[in-house]
């Protein structure tokens, strides 16, 4: 016999632990999926190139970053379990969105002016798709691991 989520929710199981590589790839394929297909439906090439590259890839490299810093060696900090979950949800959606965002900027002035990568359209995209899809990543593994984090005992 088959228990329902709620049967077991209510006797008190341990909520499914927090898996790294499955965060990663859920960052990776969600983007790039959706605004691949939104870019082959829509007649947008460029959209569709950049789903798979800077979206996708930046939304992975953010979750792999932010989830391993937020899990640290299984053990989470003190603080980041003591916060509530919004407050620390949208502090590092924010930081992530800002950083990316320099990146994203720099690479677009800086990389045509210093090094043979001819400055095409792709380059402008970088200031839209590191900032979002950064801030998206961040905000979205940053609510899951907070409510899979075990909570330290006071």
């Amino acid at each position: 016999m088959s228990r329902t989520c709620n049967e077991t929710a209510k006797r008190g199981s341990p909520v499914r632990p927090f898996t790294l590589w499955k965060e990663v790839a859920v960052a990776y394929l969600a983007p790039a999926l959706t605004a691949g297909l939104g870019g082959v439906l829509s007649g947008q090439p460029e959209l569709t190139m950049a789903a798979f590259t800077s979206i996708g890839a930046t939304s992975a490299v953010m979750a792999f970053v932010v989830g391993g810093w937020l899990h640290h060696r299984g053990r989470p900090r003190r603080w980041t379990t003591s916060v509530p979950r919004p407050v620390i949800t949208v502090g590092l959606g924010t930081a992530a969105a800002a950083i990316a965002g320099v990146a994203g900027w720099f690479a677009s002035g800086w990389l045509p002016s210093h090094t043979p990568v001819p400055d095409d359209g792709w380059l402008e995209r970088l200031r839209i798709d590191l900032p979002l899809s950064a801030a998206l990543a961040t905000t979205i593994v940053t609510w899951r691991w907070h409510g899979m984090a075990p909570r330290q005992q006071k």
